[in-house]
C-alpha cells in the first residue's frame, strides 16, 4: 500500500495525472461553495478564508486516505428500516448519514443564499467581529469538506490502490485549486448571474448526495454535462451583454416638417 518503488513505473505517473485531474473536477464544487461562503467576510479576510478552507480540505482528505479501512467500514449497516410497502429492509450506514446530512446542509445553504440575492440584501462584511465571522465560515467549510472528501476518496480508491499515489494526487490537485481559487472567486462574485448559476449547481449536488444516501445512484456524467452546458450558455450570454454594452448607441437625427 505504501510502495515508493511504484513511482519508478510509467503506469504510476499516468495514474497520478489521471487521479489529479479527477480530484480537480470533483473539487470544483468545493471551490465554488468556499468562494460563496467566504464572500461574507471582510474583503481583506476573504483570501485567508479560501486558503484555510482548501488547506482543511487537504488535511481531511489525507487523513481519510490514511484510514481507508475506517472508510470502508462506514459502508456497513448501522441499522435497518422496515416500513412496508414503502421501504423494506433499508440498511442505513454511516456513509449514508454523512451524505444525507451534507446534502441537506448544502441544499439549505444554497437556497438561503439564493433567497438573500433575490431579496436584494447585500452581504454584510465583517459583521459580528472578524474572528467570530471567520469561525462561523470555517465551521461551514468543515462540514462540506468532510462530505466532499468522502466522494473524492471513494473515487481515488476505485482508480488507484497505492495510498502514496492518492496522497500525491490530492496534494497536486489542491495546489492547483489553491492557485486558481482567487480567480474563480473573483469571477463568480463579479458576475451575479454566474453566482446564481453556481448556487443552482450546489443545490443539484446536494440533491445528488441525498439520493446517494437513499441508495439511488445518479450517473454523475449527466450532472456534469448539464452543469457544463448551462455554464457554456451563460458564458455566451455574458459575452453578448459585454458586446452590447461596448457597442456605441447611434442617435437618429430628428426630422421636422
Amino acid at each position: 500500500m505504501y510502495d515508493f518503488g511504484a513511482f519508478t513505473h510509467a503506469a504510476t505517473w499516468i495514474s497520478l495525472v489521471t487521479l489529479t485531474f479527477m480530484e480537480i473536477v470533483l473539487g470544483i464544487d468545493n471551490i465554488i461553495f468556499i468562494s460563496i461562503v467566504v464572500n461574507r467576510l471582510a474583503k481583506e479576510s476573504q483570501a485567508r478564508g479560501r486558503t484555510i478552507g482548501l488547506l482543511l480540505a487537504l488535511l481531511f482528505r489525507i487523513g481519510l486516505l490514511l484510514s481507508i479501512s475506517w472508510i470502508v467500514s462506514l459502508r456497513a449497516a448501522l441499522f435497518t428500516i422496515n416500513l412496508p410497502p414503502l421501504v423494506s429492509n433499508f440498511a442505513v450506514s454511516g456513509r449514508d448519514l454523512i451524505l444525507l446530512g451534507g446534502g441537506l446542509f448544502l441544499m439549505y445553504k444554497s437556497t438561503t443564499e439564493i433567497h438573500t440575492k433575490l431579496q436584494g440584501e447585500e452581504d454584510e462584511e465583517g459583521t459580528g467581529g472578524g474572528q467570530a465571522t471567520m469561525l462561523a465560515v470555517i465551521a461551514q467549510i468543515i462540514v462540506i469538506d468532510i462530505v466532499f472528501s468522502f466522494d473524492s476518496i471513494l473515487t481515488a480508491v476505485g482508480l488507484v490502490d497505492n495510498v502514496l499515489v492518492m496522497i500525491a494526487a490530492v496534494i497536486c490537485a489542491m495546489g492547483i485549486m489553491l492557485a486558481f481559487s482567487g480567480t474563480v472567486a473573483n469571477f463568480v462574485n463579479k458576475n451575479p448571474t454566474i453566482k446564481m448559476l453556481a448556487l443552482s449547481f450546489l443545490i443539484m449536488i446536494g440533491f445528488m448526495l441525498v439520493m446517494e444516501a437513499a441508495h439511488k445512484e445518479i450517473e454523475k456524467g449527466y450532472l456534469y454535462f448539464a452543469m457544463a452546458f448551462s455554464l457554456i450558455v451563460e458564458m455566451l450570454n455574458l459575452r453578448l451583454r459585454k458586446k452590447s454594452k461596448s457597442k456605441p448607441v447611434k442617435l437618429r437625427d430628428s426630422q421636422y416638417d
